[in-house]
Parts: structure tokens; C-alpha cells; sequence
């Protein structure tokens, strides 16, 4: 493992042991943990609702329980893809919530992404630099209940 390296897998942590359960896709992976969960997307990937959202969606609801609203999603950008933004509009329209939605990020680029995102996403989206910086600011109760 590169210690300079900034971005790094969740697999690569000291925190990949607190996880309660781990979803694989043919398109990436989602990691969840008691209040949050980390997505790690495949290089080149166009993540839509229909094709992918709308599945790990659902599956992640039903093993927790929930809508989400108690949630904490995190996007750890580890590889380069895109996100359709206008499909937050039907994770929203199949009520759908999500407590807080953190993008980590080294990529400069990313800055456009998320303000694309924050267009259709109902809540404010927080951009970190490392993914154990979003992960220490989920744990120490920063996110603020909307």
C-alpha cells in the first residue's frame, strides 16, 4: 500500500472490520456499517437509477430496516465514474431519504459533480479529501438531522 497514496479502499482501513455487511455488484461495492455505508463504484461506470441505484437500494432498505432516512451515505471516488444526478429525483420519488450524503474525492473535477448533484439531491452534500476524514466526521455526530 502506497502511504502517500490519498484515496484508498475501504478494504485498506482499520474501520473494513466494523462492517455488518458487504453487497458486491458486477458494478461495485457497498459497504454498510451501523449508521452509514461507503459505495465503491468501478472505474468507467454510469450510475443510474434504474440500472443500479434502484437495486442496492432496495436490498440495503430491506436488510436495515429502513428508508434510509437514518443513513449516512458515503461515495468514496476511488475510481472514476459518473453519476446520473438527475436520478436523485427517483430515489426521492420512491421515498427514499438519506440523513447525509458525503463524496470523497481527490480529484478536482469532483467539484463540478457535486455541485451538479446538489442541483437534484434534497439536502446538502459534503466533499471530503479522504475517506478517513468522512468517516471520523460521520462517527463523531457532525452530520446534523434534517
Amino acid at each position: 500500500m502506497n502511504i502517500f497514496k490519498l484515496m484508498i479502499s475501504v478494504r485498506d482501513t482499520n474501520f473494513y472490520k466494523d462492517i455488518i455487511k458487504e453487497f458486491n455488484y458486477s458494478f461495485g461495492t457497498i459497504f454498510v456499517f451501523k449508521d452509514f455505508m461507503i459505495s465503491e463504484f468501478n472505474e468507467g461506470e454510469v450510475i443510474g437509477w434504474e440500472e443500479h441505484a434502484r437495486f442496492f437500494t432496495k436490498e440495503i432498505a430491506d436488510f436495515l430496516g429502513t428508508n434510509g432516512e437514518d443513513l449516512i451515505f458515503i461515495s468514496n471516488r476511488i475510481n472514476s465514474y459518473s453519476t446520473m444526478a438527475s436520478d436523485w429525483l427517483k430515489f426521492f420519488k420512491h421515498n427514499y431519504k438519506l440523513k447525509g450524503y458525503l463524496i470523497v474525492s481527490s480529484e478536482k473535477i469532483s467539484k463540478l459533480a457535486v455541485m451538479t448533484e446538489n442541483l437534484f439531491f434534497n439536502n446538502r452534500i459534503k466533499r471530503f479529501n479522504s475517506l478517513y476524514a468522512a468517516v471520523n466526521y460521520v462517527k463523531n455526530g457532525l452530520i446534523e438531522i434534517t
